[in-house]
């Protein structure tokens, strides 16, 4: 038994030595199939690192924002809300936890000689909680500041380095709308492009904030659900609540899973039942589609992050996979080269096949010869379009573009090189181990 493993171990070995000898035996040709598969790899490895990247950076961008977090915006200032609202959709919506009323607005913001316009966000004491944002330096405002509108303000991280170089800001003061406020506390960075430029902005209570903007009421709600699923229920419960609140008849959100755990047709513990003509979903009949507001487009949005991640996710999965399909087309074309030269080099050397049959070797040995050939240049060229690849890859990172070395990527382009090795190399083994020695010994 161990003999003949020692036998057929040795006629192996000498079988790839064969292989090697026989794509040095014509280096030029050999090294030009070995660059079509490099270039083939190669493409596949950048292409779907630049869309990898892509994906990364946007799925961050809306990550930052925080999780589980619910947007409630007003379309039309005749449809913003009382600030009052926020408390009373918690302690309405099944599974949201926190709220904040959310004010935008401008002003021109003097610290020391220097003047500067400044984006101001007002928003509640709950607002670290909702986004997810810490603070480096310094305490949010609190319950009190709100309620006594407090000219008080938690700085962004760029807005505080500006200010003070690097040092803590906390406890200094600035002038703003004709007030002086005082810092707080500063906010982690988030990085740029991230958390809807929280780092470029001032955070005051949005009590003071609706003063500054002149307007009682607040564009935004953001809302904190305890988990993904009780951010998806809370969604469809909203959407209800607007939708039977407004009159306008529109379908409203619906979760993709799970049991809504609000009441009998999502009608939520407490609600009043909806006016006849309409059912309890939210969708009255086709005759109450033409009401007051005559609107096509919703002049209330109930968004759920969450659900804006999967969707960024999953589109940008489908351009790294298209991306990858176009590069795959040069792998394809590197495996027709492996073929076309492995048919060459079975013809240029029938005469070696001739003699090699006649001293002794079996068809078999020859249909490992030619196969080996194959995958040696299919896996040479692999791994240096992995190179190739990577670098490239550095290459656009470079000039800004957000890009990812895939290890999946790699994975599927190695392989599907070295199956395109094995699958076009077996033609023209099978094509040189069936040449007779007699024939191939006259030619």
């Amino acid at each position: 038994m161990f003999k003949k493993f020692g036998s057929l171990w040795v006629r192996l070995w000498f079988t790839a030595q064969m292989a090697g000898r026989g794509i040095l035996g014509n280096p030029l040709r050999s090294a030009l199939t070995i660059l079509g598969v490099a270039i083939g790899v190669a493409s596949v490895v950048a292409l779907m690192g630049i869309g990898e990247g892509a994906r990364q950076a946007v799925v961050s961008q809306f990550e930052s924002l925080g999780s589980n977090v619910i947007v409630v915006e007003a379309k039309e200032q005749s449809v913003e809300f009382d600030a009052d609202r926020a408390q009373d959709l918690v302690e309405r919506v099944q599974g949201l936890d926190l709220a904040t009323p959310v004010v935008h607005t401008e002003a021109v913001m003097q610290w020391r000689r220097d003047r500067m316009r400044a984006d101001i966000l007002g928003v509640n004491n709950h607002f670290s909680e909702i986004r997810d944002h810490q603070l480096i330096a310094g305490n949010f405002f609190t319950t009190l500041h709100v309620e006594q509108r407090s000219p008080v303000a938690v700085l962004g991280y760029n807005v505080a380095l500006e200010l003070m170089g690097g040092r803590s800001p906390v406890g200094q003061t600035f002038t703003m709308d004709g007030r002086t406020f005082r810092i707080v506390g500063v906010l982690e960075p988030k990085g740029e492009s991230m958390g809807e430029g929280i780092d470029d902005k001032i955070l005051i209570p949005y009590t003071t904030g609706q003063r500054i903007a002149e307007k009682r009421t607040v564009e935004e709600i953001w809302g904190k659900a305890g988990s993904p699923e009780e951010a998806e229920l809370a969604v469809v419960q909203l959407g209800r609540i607007f939708s039977r609140e407004m009159g306008t008849g529109r379908a409203v959100p619906r979760p993709s899973s799970g049991n809504n755990d609000g009441g009998q047709d999502g009608q939520m513990p407490g609600e009043p039942m909806p006016p006849p003509g309409q059912e309890p979903g939210g969708e009255p009949d086709d005759k109450d589609d033409d009401l007051a507001l005559g609107r096509d487009d919703d002049l209330i949005t109930v968004t759920s992050l969450n659900q804006l991640i999967q969707e960024a996710d999953k589109a940008n999965q489908v351009m790294t996979l298209l991306l990858g399909g176009i590069a795959a087309v040069s792998l394809l074309v590197g495996g027709l080269g492996i073929m076309n030269i492995m048919l060459v080099a079975v013809t240029e050397r029938t005469k070696e096949i001739g003699v090699r049959r006649a001293l002794g070797a079996k068809q078999t040995d020859l249909l490992i010869q030619f196969i080996l050939e194959a995958l040696y240049l299919s896996a040479i060229g692999a791994i240096a379009g992995i190179v190739a690849g990577i670098w490239g890859v550095n290459f656009f990172a470079q000039y800004g573009f957000e890009t990812a070395i895939s290890l999946q990527a790699i994975k599927v382009a190695c392989g599907v090189a070295l199956g395109a090795g094995l699958l076009f190399g077996v033609y023209p083994a099978v094509s040189a181990s069936s040449v007779p020695p007699v024939e191939a010994l006259r030619r």
